[in-house]
């Protein structure tokens, strides 16, 4: 009988995982020894990183997104369909429609939940871009603001060292704001305000989670009289009167209040029981060298549900999938692991609507931050545009 593979989560990382593995194994996955399959709860495949541009009228929904079938090779058996429960034990997944489905070796790739109703009064007077509704809704917002201000909030897990998702898409927005209203021409009335809350992955009083992009982020704030604060934790919101309130004890009036939300693994990794994080949020304990989950045999995590100190962003699964196909294909051939992961992060920023920026970092290194340019925008736009569908299909 074929091992199976099975992945769950038609996300970046589950799509270039999937088609990898068919490249890796392809001796075993031909000649029927192996068997690669996915689940994911939606035919399409969104690339969820547009999100953002929607927030600014770059991207429209088709624009966005493909058939998820479309983007993985004909070997990969794909289902659409929901997990509602993970039977570590049994080797075996429970869905929603009532199918069951057994492994051999599990990848979970299933993301996280931006979940703003966990903050009194956020769902109801917050805006955000990590989802599309919410993303066009914020478009709405930025197109006819005249005058007035912008809050911007950052809201991390509450497990020590686990960043909130793509850590560096508040600056990336925050500077994107500053452009669309200067095209408007309303920038000057308009007072933007980009906040931080006090205790950040394992810096205090900083603009960001690591410590020498946080360094040069005032200069760069103040040449676009963009104002900051340090030390700002929002605890909730009074939605008639705009108030955002911080665990500090600050009040702070908004006419748009962009808040990056609390986020949490989907339901089925929740109700597995094997997370220890707290807030009941979900991620699971992960080996940071070879991303088995601990207590797990043949389990996998990749991606936002992972508990590392690590941006959930695609940048961070490009660098955990090839791990991942080797240590599988390693233990079907070898029976052992012998890739590790390094906390490799490779991504271009979006810094302002036209500018980019590269950065990388990993586990020993923190970002090294670079002049944005042109170029680096360039380079941003051929990747939303094209080149990720290349990726996703495992072709780069």
């Amino acid at each position: 009988m074929a091992k199976r593979i099975l992945i769950i989560g038609g996300g970046i990382g589950g799509t270039m995982t999937a088609n990898h593995l068919v490249s890796k194994l392809y001796p075993e996955v031909s000649s029927k020894k192996v068997e690669v399959m996915m689940l994911s709860n939606s035919p399409w495949h969104y690339y969820k990183p547009a999100f953002m541009y929607v927030a600014f009228n770059k991207f429209f929904k088709d624009e966005l997104r493909r058939p998820q079938q479309s983007l993985l090779r004909p070997e990969i058996k794909f289902v659409v369909d929901e997990v509602a429960e993970f039977d570590f034990s049994g080797s075996r997944v429970n869905c929603s429609s009532g199918q069951s489905f057994d492994y051999d070796y599990l990848i979970i790739s299933t993301g996280c939940v931006p979940s703003p109703e966990r903050i009194e009064g956020l769902k109801e007077a917050g805006d955000h871009f990590y989802q599309y509704d919410p993303a066009r809704n914020l478009a709405k917002k930025l197109m006819t603001i005249e005058k007035g201000r912008i809050f911007i909030t950052v809201n991390f897990p509450k497990m020590a060292n686990v960043p909130h998702q793509c850590g560096i898409a508040p600056i990336e927005t925050t500077l994107m704001v500053d452009d669309l209203l200067r095209k408007r021409g309303v920038r000057d009335k308009v007072e933007i305000v980009y906040t931080y809350p006090t205790v950040a992955q394992l810096l205090r009083n900083c603009l960001f989670l690591q410590k020498d992009t946080c360094d040069v982020l005032p200069t760069v704030f103040e040449q676009r009289d963009i104002k900051f604060q340090r030390s700002f934790t929002l605890d909730h919101v009074d939605p008639d009167k705009k108030i955002a309130v911080s665990e500090e004890g600050k009040e702070e009036d908004f006419d748009i209040l962009m808040a990056t939300p609390p986020i949490r693994a989907v339901d089925a990794v929740i109700n597995s029981g094997v997370s220890k994080a707290p807030n009941n949020e979900g991620w699971l304990p992960t080996n940071h060298e070879t991303m088995e989950v601990y207590g797990l045999e043949n389990v996998f995590v990749m991606g936002d549900t992972v508990d590392l100190p690590v941006s959930k962003a695609g940048g961070s699964c490009h660098s955990q999938s090839p791990v991942i196909v080797n240590n599988i294909a390693s233990l079907i051939r070898l029976g052992h692991l012998f890739d590790t992961y390094d906390g490799r992060v490779v991504a271009i920023a979006q810094m302002g609507l036209e500018d980019g920026m590269p950065l990388w970092y990993d586990y020993e290194s923190d970002v090294q931050p670079t002049p944005p340019n042109k170029l680096g925008g360039l380079m941003r736009k051929s990747f939303n545009r094209g080149v990720y569908w290349s990726v996703a299909r495992g072709l780069v």
